[in-house]
Parts: C-alpha cells; sequence; structure tokens
C-alpha cells in the first residue's frame, strides 16, 4: 500500500499568507507566469515561495502540490 507524502491541511498552519495564495493558484492549474502576474510578483519569487512550499510540507510534486491546495481553504485575497 503506497502512503502520501501530502500531509494533513493542518500543515498549512506554518504556510504565510503569500504561500497559501501561491499555493492556491498553483491548485487552480496556473503557471508560475500567471501566478507572478496575478500576485504582482516576480516567476523568481514564485519559485521560491513554491521551493518553501515543497521543504515545509514534505512534497515533491506539482500534483502533490495540486492535491496539497485541493485540501486547504481558499486564501484571503492580497
Amino acid at each position: 500500500m503506497h502512503t502520501s507524502t501530502v500531509q494533513h491541511p493542518a500543515a498549512a498552519v506554518g504556510f504565510s499568507r503569500r504561500e497559501l495564495q501561491v499555493l492556491h493558484l498553483v491548485g487552480e492549474g496556473a503557471s508560475y507566469a500567471t501566478i507572478a502576474r496575478r500576485l504582482g510578483l516576480s516567476p523568481h519569487t514564485v519559485d521560491t515561495y513554491l521551493r518553501r512550499i515543497r521543504a515545509k510540507s514534505g512534497v515533491s510534486s506539482q500534483v502533490q502540490l495540486a492535491l496539497l491546495a485541493s485540501r486547504l481553504p481558499t486564501p484571503a485575497a492580497a
């Protein structure tokens, strides 16, 4: 039996508001460029946020990020 590495949504407690916004947009299928444009960031900054999210959550793939995003409440707008 395979156990997913995606943690429970309670793991979101360690995420900043901006990390949650980026994660939510990943869950919607947005590209780095789209996320950057929507949040007024550079694509490099989006990549940095996603690296932090991966480190905090233990996920390693885009699919796992999307699954994690689907389990979290929608963050407040910036």
